[in-house]
């Protein structure tokens, strides 16, 4: 079959690779009909988070129609159409039970090697390094499924690939974003990034109530998808961030951050921390570019909430935390637990009231995947999401 695989720091290839195979009892195999890059996808073309080997299948955006199924897994039946989750779950350890599905305590096969870098091993991820498992990713035309009985999601009759595929991430992501910032009516939540997990957590953020939204980036086209939306925009290129929140809201600050960014935040001479973060990244003294955090703490509401969906990978840099502490801001951060929302999130999509695939701009073949990464990262061409067709 064909597939993405990863070759090294900025080298995506289509490769010709062996087809999936079932290899346990509850595993499915799955056609993939359509699958997209992730921002964190880019985390990997840029070489910033490790544990990736020559060959490893990129994706875990994916969806598709079941075409084998394990013994064991009562659940599916081959010709379902289902949306799969970018977390592995078991669906039995103390995690599971509890709904924290991104923990799950089995499904990372390198729980060891996790352990020694967080203290504790997050859930297995497809296609996200050996740090979270080493499993084949979805940028594929199959995908092996483990634990295929617990979190895909089954598609109902009526619905494209489109409107639903992002149940498997960016849209439970930016939900959660939202969620974890338990918005009041009066709240003005503040969304740095405006790229496809921004731009759900700020409809997210208005779905839940909040009395105003300010979309934070500086490519134009997200501005204005974001302002479609219903947020204000700000172009941090062209004003203070700090100053315009500050004028949004009276002087107070925004109650609600959101870092929709996460560890390559923009480079600009603007901010002389960029500067500081890109020089440390390069001499390899700093792993993520922290910018969005340290803002959000400067910029927050006292007694306000930051909430993180942005991914981080390693060690970050001059965080004032003493602002934080001083200011009793609230910090939520953490991988989605896509099962928690995504029966909601698609009744939603069921009636209408909102549809996901606002957020497509770019739908090419598989084999032009490869190219698109650099497209997505550097913004070109007006790029906000690329779906992918195998």
């Amino acid at each position: 079959m064909r597939a993405l695989c990863w070759h090294g720091k900025k080298d995506i290839r289509c490769d010709n690779v062996p087809d999936p195979r079932i290899e346990h009892p509850r595993d499915a195999i799955v056609k993939v009909t359509t699958c997209a890059i992730c921002g964190s996808d880019l985390h990997l073309f840029d070489g910033f988070v490790p544990g990736m080997m020559h060959g490893d299948i990129l994706g875990h955006e994916f969806m598709g129609e079941v075409v084998e199924v394990g013994a064991e897994n009562k659940r599916l039946k081959v010709g379902d159409r289902v949306v799969v989750p970018f977390t592995i779950c078991c669906g039995e350890c103390q995690q599971c039970r509890r709904g924290n599905w991104s923990v799950c305590e089995r499904t990372n096969r390198n729980k060891d090697i996790a352990d020694k870098l967080f203290g504790h091993s997050t859930a297995g991820l497809f296609g996200y390094t050996h740090l979270t498992g080493g499993y084949a990713g979805g940028h594929a035309e199959y995908v092996r499924v483990p634990y295929a009985d617990v979190a895909p999601v089954k598609v109902p009759d009526g619905l494209s690939d489109e409107q639903v595929l992002f149940l498997g991430d960016i849209f439970p992501t930016g939900w959660q974003a939202a969620a974890q910032c338990d918005i009041e009516p009066e709240d003005t939540v503040a969304v740095w990034g405006a790229g496809p997990v921004g731009q759900f957590a700020m409809r997210a953020a208005l779905m839940l109530g909040a009395k105003q939204v300010v979309a934070i980036d500086c490519v134009p086209e997200r501005l204005s998808m974001a302002q479609a939306g219903g947020a204000v925009p700000v172009d941090f290129e062209e004003e203070s961030v700090l100053e315009r929140l500050s004028e949004l809201t009276q002087g107070r600050g925004p109650e609600k951050c959101i870092d929709a960014v996460g560890l390559e935040a923009h480079v600009g001479a603007r901010h002389f921390d960029s500067v500081y973060d890109r020089a440390k990244q390069a001499l390899m003294l700093e792993s993520d570019r922290p910018h969005v955090l340290r803002e959000m703490m400067y910029a927050c509401r006292p007694a306000g909430v930051l909430s993180v969906p942005g991914v981080y990978g390693g060690l970050v840099d001059k965080i004032p935390f003493g602002a934080m502490m001083n200011k009793g801001l609230t910090l939520r951060t953490g991988q989605t637990h896509v099962n928690r929302w995504t029966d909601d999130l698609l009744k939603m999509i069921q009636e209408g009231k909102i549809d996901p695939s606002f957020v497509i701009t770019h739908t090419v073949d598989l084999e032009d995947g490869p190219a698109m990464f650099e497209t997505f990262r550097d913004k070109e061409d007006g790029c906000v999401k690329v779906v992918m067709k195998p």
